[in-house]
């Protein structure tokens, strides 16, 4: 599904990008591979923001993020990732790795012109959609729904109640 993800993301070098739900920070490792890859000089880098709502992952996601050498890509913020990250928007993908009942405005609105985000969207239990969400450079949003997936809900603010 990493894999998947990426692909669908159409990362490129340079890129700032959102991830709402660090876990254990692989997904933001491999992110930061593709976006800031340490064979090109760090003044082409993009960087890697991941946000967790959970103390103890995000303490986990920093820990790994760190012995894997990627502390200078990836920033791991323990917030509710529902509202996204305002402090470092607008960003040039943004990655939800945790199912939506909607997709949050707020994460619509700190996506660039001409970004991409993925989310989850869907019941909080099967029955979700992986949906590619891509902002035209006047603003308009397109969805297109990448088919059927399996996530944990996503909490906080904008998601589900439980």
């Amino acid at each position: 599904m990493v894999s998947i993800m990426n692909e669908a993301l159409q990362l490129e070098v340079g890129h700032k990008v959102l991830e709402v739900g660090a876990g254990s920070g692989w997904h933001a490792a491999t992110i930061a591979e593709i976006v800031s890859p340490s064979d090109v000089p760090r003044s082409e880098w993009g960087h890697v923001y991941t946000v967790e709502i959970i103390q103890g992952l995000a303490e986990f996601a920093r820990r790994n993020i760190m012995k894997a050498g990627y502390g200078d890509r990836v920033t791991i913020i323990c917030t509710d990732g529902s509202m996204g990250y305002s402090e470092k928007a607008p960003y040039d993908r943004i990655l939800v790795t945790a199912a939506a009942p909607d997709v949050p405005k707020p994460l619509i609105e700190q996506l660039k012109p001409n970004g991409i985000m993925l989310i989850p969207v869907g019941s909080m239990h099967l029955f979700q959609s992986l949906m590619k969400i891509k902002k035209g450079a006047n603003g308009k949003i397109k969805e297109e729904n990448l088919g059927g997936v399996a996530f944990v809900p996503l909490t906080g603010h904008y998601g589900h109640r439980i």
